[in-house]
């Protein structure tokens, strides 16, 4: 086994650090989210706390981890009888993005259960996490019904597996801690909600704080075990801190005036439901326990505002995490308790008082960063973030006739837009495809590994075959050959690459208000739908991708917030950028299937032969099978239906500003191909 890096060598990273450490002294604050850019060392800060936990009592030979003091009484190896059971570490099981449902949750072996009656279960990751960490790197990437499961198990403390009226039931009680980088995609609010704590951590620019992070990092690599013996005594000390305060948790108390601050902070930040407040509780409890108090303070509810509430009170995919200090500064002082004594209580090794902070070895003062990468955060506190979602300044018109940017309308809900046919992508919501979770479509002959029973079809492939079996009881004689696997339709997320038009002939402020709404609302849609989203503009005299494929929505409506206007209209250019783009995406992703968005008025200038150019382009995507909808800007009394021959030779849809509403009583758009307003 690899020696991990020593958590107590983790340089900087405070709140990261201590959100760990809190969830280790009380699980039940409810794990932690990390959110932050590539190259910080999230997953070595996470994957070092594992070595800090302390040990647990299982019973002897049980798959599923069961507490000898407390055996879970329809555990599938028991019944257990009482006894002192063994001891080993607590472990910290790995979900990779691209695992099985089997894979997380155990597999039933069909064949025997249906011939023999008997429930043979493998168990999977779920319970080997029980009463340990479950880590999920990635998070905001894994599977929409992977996620689905998490949910399940995180809110009811077991995993159920059920197959054919065949069920199987263990407990699974885990730490839900997970990274991610929101550049590539937001989490569904339901799993952001089952985090208990968030924390956002950033690269530090100075470069006496990269030069330590570099520092360990090289001794680490060239000698692990030697740089691990040399934090042995710091780790040591740091275990022994989280005994203590999981010994004094019990005897922490909770007044009536620090539950009316958290309830009034809860309200105050107009968060979704109850669990904030549970969790808010929680979480100063440990805060507490962890500085060695019996009584929670105002700063311990302020300390657990900061890690509980930011990645609650997002409105909106668009909304950035975060909170007004101010506001909440001004909520707690409001419902102090006059005699809420700010004595941060006695210290334990290493820091203390209202959270306190680990202890850090040799250097007090170490630089903010962690050893996976030379980058590290100043300051990784959640509450530096004000609480609404900046736009990046806006460029300076840079030609003749060029604008600023405008602001987008407000978004508002859109009409269903999908892609013809019958897909094979990733799981998701908007277009028809082969899926492994849905409606029921068919039967087939399993290609691997069975995982979705059809028992209609496996009963008739072997009835047929029973006498020659020799069947003499009740029960089915079922071979290998027999079992047949269920084909699915659910629904697919798909590449909706948008092409908008920022040329002169759009830039009436009003005018490009209006088109960003409308594209910002196609972009919350594409969140909603589990799409990936691309931007391509065309302005001037070329085509610029704004933004490659991704799966962050978030980094597409920034863009589109800083994009100003002017200059000619070189559609075929931005028609040609969008041909390159999903040329490369295709083979990145073949079984992705592409919706084209082209926002435009259908103008065309700049260049010799423009408009001709421009249907040679379109014509390009038609040939290929491209989906397509052009959303037609054109205003005004007098109109010239361009938008509507770009879609003719795109061979898709064309819809008006007003018809994109989902609330509007004009045609329906069912697909890129569908009965809504063709271009005739």
């Amino acid at each position: 086994m690899s020696t991990r890096y020593p958590f107590t060598a983790v340089v900087g990273m405070d709140d990261l650090r201590l959100a760990l450490l809190l969830n280790a002294v009380s699980p039940a604050v409810g794990g932690v989210l990390v959110r932050g850019e590539k190259g910080t060392a999230k997953s070595t800060a996470v994957r070092a706390l594992a070595d800090l936990l302390p040990e647990v009592a299982v019973v002897a030979g049980c798959r599923f981890s069961c507490d000898p003091a407390a055996p879970d009484p329809e555990c599938p190896d028991g019944p257990h009888e009482s006894g002192p059971g063994t001891a080993r570490a607590a472990r910290m099981v790995e979900l990779p993005v691209g695992a099985s449902e089997d894979r997380l949750v155990g597999a039933l072996d069909i064949e025997r259960a249906l011939g023999e009656g008997v429930k043979s279960f493998e168990p999977g990751l779920l319970a080997d996490a029980h009463r340990g960490i479950l880590y999920v790197d990635e998070v905001n990437l894994l599977h929409d019904h992977l996620i689905d499961l998490l949910l399940d198990a995180a809110a009811m403390g077991s995993s159920y597996v059920e197959r054919e009226g065949v069920s199987v039931r263990h407990a699974a009680r885990f730490l839900l801690v997970g990274t991610m980088n929101p550049e590539e995609g937001e989490l569904r609010p339901q799993l952001l909600d089952r985090f208990g704590l968030t924390v956002e951590v950033a690269a530090s620019r100075e470069p006496e704080q990269r030069v330590e992070v570099v520092r360990r990092r090289l001794a680490y690599d060239d000698d692990p075990a030697g740089f691990a013996a040399r934090w042995a005594d710091d780790e040591g000390a740091l275990r022994q801190r989280i005994v203590a305060a999981r010994e004094l948790l019990p005897s922490v108390g909770l007044g009536d005036a620090v539950l009316l601050q958290i309830a009034a902070t809860c309200a105050a930040f107009e968060v979704d439901g109850m669990r904030a407040d549970i969790v808010m509780a929680r979480t100063a409890t440990a805060l507490a326990a962890w500085a060695g108090r019996t009584e929670v303070t105002s700063e311990d509810v302020r300390q657990a505002a900061l890690l509980a509430l930011p990645h609650r009170r997002r409105r909106n995919p668009f909304d950035a995490p975060g909170l007004d200090q101010d506001k909440l500064d001004e909520t707690l002082e409001q419902f102090k308790d006059e005699d809420d004594d700010p004595d941060p209580g006695p210290e334990g090794p290493g820091g203390g008082g209202g959270g306190g902070v680990p202890p850090q070895g040799d250097s007090p003062e170490d630089p903010a960063e962690s050893p996976e990468s030379p980058d590290a955060p100043e300051s990784s506190d959640a509450s530096d973030d004000s609480g609404s979602m900046e736009p990046p300044a806006s460029p300076a018109p840079s030609g003749p006739g060029e604008r600023a940017a405008v602001k987008a309308a407000e978004p508002f809900r859109t009409k269903m837009l999908s892609v013809p046919g019958l897909g094979e992508g990733a799981a998701g919501r908007r277009s028809r495809a082969r899926t492994d979770h849905g409606r029921t479509t068919g039967s087939r002959r399993p290609q691997g590994a069975l995982t979705k029973l059809h028992l209609a079809a496996t009963v008739q492939a072997a009835a047929p075959h029973q006498r020659a079996r020799g069947r003499s009881g009740r029960g089915l004689v079922v071979r290998r050959d027999d079992l047949r696997q269920a084909t699915r339709e659910g629904r697919e997320g798909n590449l909706v690459l948008f092409v908008v038009d920022a040329s002169g002939s759009m830039a009436a402020r009003q005018r490009m208000s209006a088109v960003k709404g409308a594209v910002l609302s196609l972009l919350l849609d594409a969140y909603q739908r589990r799409d990936k989203v691309g931007l391509i503009t065309f302005r001037g005299k070329d085509a610029e991708l704004a933004l490659p494929p991704t799966s962050s929505v978030d980094a597409a409506a920034a863009r589109l917030e800083s994009l100003p206007t002017g200059g000619r209209t070189p559609l075929a250019a931005g028609l040609l950028k969008a041909h390159d783009v999903l040329r490369v995406e295709r083979l990145r992703d073949p079984s992705r299937r592409p919706l084209l968005v082209v926002v435009t008025d259908g103008r065309a200038t700049g260049g010799p032969e423009p408009v001709a150019l421009g249907a040679r382009a379109a014509r390009l995507h038609a040939g290929e099978g491209t989906a397509s909808v052009v959303v037609d800007c054109e205003s005004g009394m007098v109109r010239l239906g361009l938008a509507g021959e770009l879609a003719r030779e795109l061979g898709g849809t064309v819809v008006t500003l007003d018809e994109l509403r989902a609330d509007s009583i004009a045609g329906l758009v069912k697909d890129a191909t569908g009965t809504s307003r063709r271009a005739a």
